[in-house]
């Protein structure tokens, strides 16, 4: 990837344009788009969780995993299991982090925790995580698994 800087005086340094030329939309392009639209969403600390009975106060940095099981949201932390009734999708919506990616259509992973990935059946993954964690990575998600890793 190159990049240059060109100065227009016209165009406000606190809201700079961004142009990206490219031969197609494809790979790194898509890629740098995410990130630049992500750039300046203020990426949350703490997160509310709902549960049954309470709202708990989850740090983001310790979210390792969100699996839907049944009809439940279960957030798995270093500190223990958070249960919701949250969809998945909106759980990623709030976190609003390049750190978060899919890797099946039930569960997300927090690549900061992230240990090691293996080949298993049928073209998918195994995702080793901190805490001893597993979880499958479906084949439809391990192209974009493997660009968020830079592989």
């Amino acid at each position: 990837m190159h990049q240059r800087f060109e100065q227009h005086s016209e165009i406000p340094s606190t809201d700079p344009l961004v142009i990206i030329q490219a031969a197609d939309q494809a790979g790194q392009v898509t890629a740098l788009q995410d990130y630049l639209d992500h750039f300046q969403v203020r990426q949350p600390g703490i997160i509310p969780i709902k549960t049954p009975d309470r709202l708990v106060m989850v740090k983001t940095t310790t979210i390792i995993l969100a699996e839907v099981q049944a009809a439940t949201l279960m957030v798995f932390t270093a500190d223990g299991v958070v249960e919701t009734r949250e969809t998945l999708r909106h759980l990623v919506e709030r976190l609003a982090s390049p750190d978060f990616v899919q890797v099946s259509k039930h569960s997300v992973l927090n690549l900061d925790h992230l240990v090691s990935l293996e080949d298993s059946f049928s073209g998918n993954m195994t995702a080793a995580l901190t805490n001893q964690l597993k979880t499958a990575v479906s084949r439809k998600y391990v192209k974009l698994l493997m660009q968020r890793l830079g592989i």
